[in-house]
């Protein structure tokens, strides 16, 4: 079938946060992201404050108010930092927008255009879980440093556009995926939303059998673009002897909204032992999980006592195996983390490793006096 709204990728995940000098600097110095861009007072913008965060082909935009009136301090104080918008970049923003509330979804913002001395951005933007926007991006007309309104940061000129080359920081290379965590029951209507309106399909279906322990457990189902280069996968609770990590997440963030990014890296060892070195804090399972790990997964190219030094989890399918680790959550409220993978042909989620990881979070949750 024709993909009625192609996506070549993410374009920036945007996160409405309370102070974006501040997280700037953690992003900067926790995980190796560099400045590219800023929008503020000094660059006319009286409303909100952006700093432009990259590193590979990875685009974090933190945004804060400047007033208490305005629609993103609602959207801190009510939730606190989490993801505001999920930017694909598209080949015609104005098309997608078209085809996507043709078929049901809900606008927000429609198609606009602004121009500047570097060319036309164009974008719109559609509702999705909770209070998070789905941005079509059309910046093929622009060679800007990211958008109208925004100035380059001292050294970008080293860094990604016309040319030169990305800043690679700690090893982290792409978005591999971003998770929405909804309430019971809702699981199914965001699937058919992601199917229906933007064309998507389902990769893979967990249940609660597969992510499951003595206490909670919950479900899960995969969504991805035509492409196999966007992919949402959702979650919702399911019912447990005591509080899922995903009820705990609705109820900190005060409704449905996205759980965690998957940063890809090509190196999860360095990258992993860099961010630990600055400061940056990962779930831990027993060490016990590493003496049946060679005998569970096979041959694998990493040293498994590294591995076990840093927390690393090791999963196999049919196709691969892959590396991956969670970070604890980055802010004050149990809410948003950050996982880190490395793929070796899987094109799976870890299904392996649910069981322990499972138990690290309640372990976290029980500290927290949340379980």
């Amino acid at each position: 079938m024709e993909d009625f709204l192609p996506i070549k990728g993410t374009d920036h995940v945007e996160f409405y946060v309370g102070n974006a000098k501040q997280a700037a600097h953690y992003y900067r110095t926790g995980f190796g992201f560099a400045n590219t861009a800023y929008s503020g007072l000094e660059t006319g913008n009286r409303a909100t404050a952006s700093y432009v965060m990259e590193q590979g082909k990875i685009r974090l935009v933190l945004t804060t108010s400047l007033s208490p009136d305005h629609a993103i301090a609602r959207h801190t104080h009510l939730h606190g930092d989490g993801v505001g918008v999920i930017a694909l970049s598209v080949p015609d923003a104005e098309k997608s927008y078209y085809e996507s509330t043709k078929r049901g979804a809900t606008g927000a913002i429609p198609f606009t255009e602004v121009t500047d001395e570097y060319g036309t951005f164009r974008y719109a933007a559609i509702r999705a879980y909770g209070d998070t926007l789905i941005k079509f991006v059309d910046r093929s007309d622009y060679n800007g440093v990211f958008a109208p309104g925004y100035q380059a940061r001292p050294g970008y000129e080293e860094w990604e556009g016309n040319g030169r080359n990305r800043y690679t920081g700690y090893g982290l290379a792409h978005i591999d995926h971003i998770v929405g965590n909804v309430e019971l029951g809702a699981m199914n209507r965001w699937v058919n939303f992601f199917a229906h309106t933007m064309g998507f399909s389902q990769l893979l279906h967990f249940d609660d059998k597969d992510i499951s322990t003595e206490y909670s457990a919950l479900m899960s189902k995969v969504m991805q673009d035509g492409s196999g280069k966007v992919k949402f996968p959702i979650n919702e609770p399911a019912e447990g002897k005591k509080k899922s990590q995903i009820q705990e997440y609705l109820d900190y963030y005060m409704g449905p909204g996205a759980q965690h990014l998957a940063c890809s890296t090509g190196d999860i060892i360095a990258t992993v032992t860099r961010l630990r070195e600055n400061g940056v804090e990962f779930l831990r399972v027993p060490h016990t999980y590493y003496e049946m790990l060679e005998a569970r997964v096979g041959n694998i190219n990493e040293p498994i006592d590294k591995l076990a030094e840093l927390g690393i989890l090791v999963d196999r399918d049919e196709e691969g195996y892959l590396l991956q680790i969670f970070t604890k959550p980055v802010q004050d409220r149990p809410t948003v983390f950050y996982e880190i993978i490395e793929r070796h042909g899987s094109r799976g989620f870890g299904k392996g490793n649910f069981q322990a990881l499972f138990e690290s979070i309640e372990r976290e949750q029980a500290l927290r006096g949340n379980l």
